[in-house]
């Protein structure tokens, strides 16, 4: 089974932790995250981007290349790589500013596609700009499993504009009650998707599929170090486990399992 993650990178740079000042960074972005873990669960797996001309997208290339990851559409633009500036106030991020660099020009092709719709599953997410070819990925392959991670933005036009595309979609839903989810993912699923995934942090997740309500806890982890990844981890998990054919509810688990793992590390990719 083979699966592309198609969308952004950057360098997450932390400058201030708990007030101290440090100098702590590492590759990243939605999909770079979510390939990596997916790789180390034992899934083949591409990453479809475009990094900087400079010495951060050097080592962009040669961690994902460490890292096993295919970068056969993995290209370099003329520019700086994006950065994001990070602190932290116990274990949670506080976002500081964001350098686009050659994010701002990113163009996914015809080739880009057509790589994309060779897979078997291509997961893309809100930040990766590559919302405008899910489409043609899916003309390009009727049959490729399409997921996106829609973050907490759950009213943006993103969602209505991708819908008919996705098959999986992941919404992260932290402050949000029963009574709202529930007719949230069913909505989701009524309307195209084959599975709508919520979300809770600490609380846990829910998913259902159209027949039948899936519900997961946490793995508790031992230490919290940084849960910058969480997200993207659990994703990674829980799509490894659906590439494998596994039931919904063992796929949650396994997402939850590798979310535990990544939090008690201060990178977010599973050592």
């Amino acid at each position: 089974m083979k699966a592309a993650m198609i969308g952004d990178n950057c360098i997450d740079e932390y400058r201030m932790i708990d007030g101290i000042e440090v100098n702590r960074r590492y590759p990243t972005g939605n999909v770079v995250d979510t390939g990596v873990n997916l790789r180390k669960l034992g899934i083949s797996t591409s990453v479809i981007s475009t990094t900087g001309s400079d010495e951060n997208g050097k080592w962009m290339i040669e961690s994902l290349t460490k890292e096993g990851l295919d970068l056969t559409r993995f290209k370099v633009g003329n520019g700086p790589t994006a950065i994001t500036h990070m602190d932290m106030d116990g274990t949670d991020r506080v976002h500081g500013d964001y350098e686009e660099g050659v994010m701002a020009d990113i163009v996914f092709d015809r080739e880009d596609i057509a790589f994309a719709a060779s897979h078997d599953l291509v997961h893309s997410a809100l930040w990766g700009m590559a919302d405008g070819v899910l489409k043609d990925i899916r003309e390009a392959n009727p049959d490729v499993l399409i997921s996106f991670d829609y973050c907490d933005r759950l009213d943006d036009p993103i969602i209505e504009r991708t819908l008919p595309y996705v098959d999986i979609g992941f919404f992260s839903c932290h402050d949000r009650a029963d009574d709202f989810v529930k007719p949230y993912l069913q909505d989701k699923v009524d309307r195209g998707m084959r599975i709508a995934v919520a979300t809770f942090g600490e609380k846990g997740s829910l998913a259902w599929d159209g027949r039948e309500w899936f519900e997961c806890g946490i793995v508790p982890a031992a230490h919290v170090v940084n849960t910058v990844g969480a997200g993207d981890s659990y994703i990674a998990g829980f799509l490894s486990g659906i590439l494998k054919k596994k039931p919904i509810g063992e796929c949650m688990r396994i997402g939850s399992e590798v979310s535990s793992q990544v939090v008690q590390v201060f990178e977010p990719w599973v050592m």
